[in-house]
Order: structure tokens, then C-alpha cells, then sequence
């Protein structure tokens, strides 16, 4: 069971998603916390290891790595801080991979600021946040999850349709439809 941090409450904003970056970090101010910002992996740590926050809120996908090797950097310099994790590509692999690294949650995007504080500031009793106002659709998280794949696989059909275990055909289609509302 993690209590919450004694002292003020800093907060460690990593996003290299600028107009997000800085209405999360205005939204955040507004509730008491003293927010920095970060917009590359490289600085996240630097900020980290000079002035470890109590929180953080980091993105896991940022142009030069993961939000994740900041998470082992605040651990080493803060072992009380609480961390949030930040994804548009939820899965339960990097949710896992978020939980062990040592961040205390792990929230689809986009996450309202009152979401993100009532992850920060509840302490960890077990129990689990309300459900989100406006889930994902299933047939949107699918979608987001192919279109994922078919990036990490270089574009290439064939590959991404493998990976998948689908036929290339079914794949081709799929790609070629509009997004799912969501």
C-alpha cells in the first residue's frame, strides 16, 4: 500500500504533444499541484534526477522512447512518488509492463484532468477508480490496436496481417475503412 507523498505537491508532466502538454499542465495548477513540463524522454529524466517530483504524468510513446525509462528514473530518485501512465495504444502488455516499471496507474488518452488527479491523489487501498464517462467502443480500441501494429510492422500488409493472424485480405479492408467513431 503507497501512501501519498509528504511535501508539496510537484508534478512532472512529460508529453511531447504541446497543446496537451500545457492544458494538462495549466488544468493541473488549478488543483493545488506545482507542475514542470517535459517534451522529450532525455529531458524527463534530467528533470527527474535534479528535482524528483512527488508526481508525474508521463506518455508512454514520445519521439526519442518510452515514458517508461523515466518511470525507472524517478524510482531511483523518488521512491514515493506516484506515477501516471499515458497511451492512445492501451494494451494489457504495456499496462503490465507501466504497473511493474512502478507507476501506480495507467490511463487510456485522452484522460480528463479530473481523471488524471483522482489518479495522482488516490492512495492505493485496492480499490479501483470509477469507470471512464466516455469509454473507447470496442470496435475503435480494435481498430487503434491493427493500425498500431500495422506502424510497428513498417506499413507492410503481409507482415502486420501475420502478426494478427488474420488473412491479408480481411486486413486490406479493414485498413481501408474510415476510423470507428470513438
Amino acid at each position: 500500500m503507497q501512501d501519498l507523498p509528504d511535501g508539496p505537491k510537484s508534478l512532472l508532466i512529460l508529453d511531447d504533444d504541446a497543446p496537451l502538454r500545457n492544458r494538462l499542465a495549466r488544468a493541473m495548477e488549478s488543483r493545488g499541484f506545482e507542475v514542470i513540463t517535459a517534451e522529450t524522454v532525455s529531458e524527463g529524466i534530467s528533470l527527474a534526477q535534479q528535482t524528483p517530483p512527488a508526481y508525474a504524468v508521463l506518455d508512454m510513446r514520445l519521439a526519442d522512447g518510452s515514458g517508461l525509462d523515466v518511470v525507472a528514473a524517478l524510482r531511483d530518485a523518488r521512491e514515493d512518488a506516484r506515477i501516471i501512465l499515458l497511451t492512445s495504444y492501451g494494451n494489457i502488455a504495456t499496462a503490465v509492463a507501466a504497473v511493474k516499471a512502478g507507476a501506480v496507474d495507467y490511463l487510456p488518452k485522452p484522460a480528463d484532468a479530473d481523471t488524471i488527479a483522482a489518479a495522482l491523489l488516490n492512495a492505493a487501498d485496492g480499490g479501483l477508480p470509477p469507470p471512464p464517462e466516455n469509454p473507447m467502443p470496442a470496435d475503435r480500441v480494435r481498430w487503434e490496436h491493427i493500425q498500431r501494429v500495422y506502424e510497428q510492422c513498417g506499413r507492410n500488409v503481409s507482415e502486420t496481417a501475420r502478426r494478427l493472424k488474420m488473412h491479408r485480405r480481411t486486413l486490406q479492408r479493414i485498413l481501408n475503412k474510415y476510423a470507428p467513431p470513438g
